[in-house]
């Protein structure tokens, strides 16, 4: 969990800078990537405005709960040694590394060549009416220099490493269904490795970590306040539990009108928005899907 902000400070600043066109943050500050780390870690990405951070701190009193669910936690397959906290581990906790929204990469569905696995995660699955949302604004994710244990360079295998999806506030944010379970009685498809109160990592595997298996980074949420309650229990206890959560079952709700999602093989930034692999049998209309068969992304999935 993200440390404690003085939301209703934040608010009056926010709406005080927007009135006269400021910035709020620092330049340097990345999407992602809370202002004080900014000078930390020497970014020249560019500042976060009020208009950037207004609807963050108008809407970060809290989650509505989502009725009829509920939460239950599984064995996970223990933390690694040596690794930070969860909160501030850039493999968990997406915010850690940031990102930067790409303008030229093409806000639609991506066919590329490369290997294909059948039962990979869906991402139809996402909203309640499984729609194929409009993909409304891509990004780049940066890349983490361990040695150094700060940020590196953009990703730039792919032109988006993290896509927004259009979205109604407050509705609610599902597990995309896979071809894979965790291996259990309960049926669960996912661990919650990493949940704050607007983002959330699942794993399609028992490992606690995103060495092997599908990751999937999801912000831009209002988190369900049991589940995150749950998921601080577990990681405050020592991670040998963490929460699961079955296919399609709702973890939140939409924050705004923007979900963003990434998604991890075997550890690699994948782009969202190839269409063979993440959006399997959706049927768009001519010119929604852009071919690229230049570009090779090959999922493989677990291994």
């Amino acid at each position: 969990m993200r440390p404690h902000t003085p939301w209703p400070l934040l608010a009056l600043l926010a709406t005080t800078a927007l009135a006269f066109d400021l910035p709020i943050a620092s330049a340097g500050a990345p999407y992602g990537l809370a202002a004080d780390r900014a000078t930390t870690l020497g970014d020249a990405s560019p500042g976060i405005t009020a208009r950037a951070w207004l609807p963050i701190c108008l809407t970060g009193s809290g989650c509505q709960p989502v009725v009829g669910v509920s939460y239950a936690d599984t064995p996970a397959g223990g933390y690694p040694a040596g690794d930070p906290p969860a909160a501030e581990h850039p493999d968990l906790n997406l915010a850690w590394r940031g990102w930067e929204r790409n303008t030229g990469a093409y806000l639609g569905l991506v066919d590329y060549s490369g290997s294909t696995d059948s039962l990979a995660p869906q991402l139809l699955g996402l909203f309640a009416d499984r729609r194929a949302p409009a993909i409304v604004a891509a990004y780049r994710v940066y890349d983490w220099n361990w040695a150094a244990d700060r940020r590196g360079a953009l990703l730039t295998q792919y032109p988006a490493t993290l896509i927004g999806l259009g979205a109604t506030r407050g509705e609610t944010v599902h597990v995309p269904a896979s071809g894979y379970t965790i291996g259990d009685t309960a049926g669960f498809e996912v661990l919650v490795l990493y949940a704050d109160e607007d983002s959330v990592t699942l794993k399609y595997t028992r490992d606690d970590n995103v060495v092997r298996g599908y990751t999937l980074h999801l912000e831009g949420l209002c988190v369900e306040p049991r589940l995150l309650a749950l998921y601080e229990r577990n990681n405050a206890a020592g991670r040998s539990r963490l929460p699961g959560l079955v296919e399609y079952q709702a973890l939140g709700r939409a924050r705004d009108k923007e979900v963003l999602v990434a998604i991890r093989d075997n550890g690699t930034f994948m782009d969202p928005r190839s269409r063979k692999d993440w959006w399997q049998g959706v049927s768009v209309a001519s010119g929604a899907v852009e071919s690229d068969r230049t570009i090779r992304h090959d999922v493989v999935g677990p291994r």
